[in-house]
């Protein structure tokens, strides 16, 4: 059954069970091998995007409930303002290790920061409960988001 999604601010004509899963959809008929397969029950965060600018669990959402939402992978979130100032903290953090579950990572902070931009410590560790980092980075990924969500301050108080 071909459906259309929007990802990334484009149409994408797609022939396939409306069940399917939209992280298959995204790697292996789209070729978007950003987003990755951790666990394919919503339970480690890898396979996070955006659908309507929320944080969602794509391993685990039906293709056809993405039909007219606007969803962003982590090959677009730099286009984004908080996407881009979370893709830079990450790199002068020097969060990454493995690497393997960085893209959810910066999926849900560029999420959170996109609704809160001075995120608590609280509001940090419940937008990113769920995403499991097997190499343990948690204090530089909260360091990373606490360094973009202070930049949007300095970026704001430039203009």
């Amino acid at each position: 059954m071909a459906l259309t999604l929007k990802i990334n601010g484009t149409e994408h004509s797609v022939d396939v069970d409306p069940d399917t899963p939209l992280l298959w959809v995204l790697r292996d008929v789209l070729g978007m091998t950003g987003t990755k397969f951790g666990c394919g029950m919503a339970l480690c965060g890898a396979c996070t995007v955006h659908m309507n600018g929320a944080a969602v669990r794509s391993c685990v959402m039906p293709v056809s409930s993405m039909i007219g939402a606007e969803i962003t992978t982590i090959e677009a979130v730099g286009e984004t303002d908080a996407g881009k100032r979370v893709q830079d903290a990450w790199l002068a953090k020097e969060v990454v290790q493995c690497g393997y579950c960085q893209s959810g990572q910066i999926m849900s902070a560029s999420a959170l920061l996109a609704a809160n931009p001075n995120p608590s410590d609280a509001d940090i560790d419940g937008a990113m409960s769920g995403n499991i980092c097997r190499c343990g980075t948690y204090l530089r990924i909260r360091e990373a988001i606490k360094v973009a969500a202070q930049s949007k301050s300095k970026a704001e108080d430039a203009a």
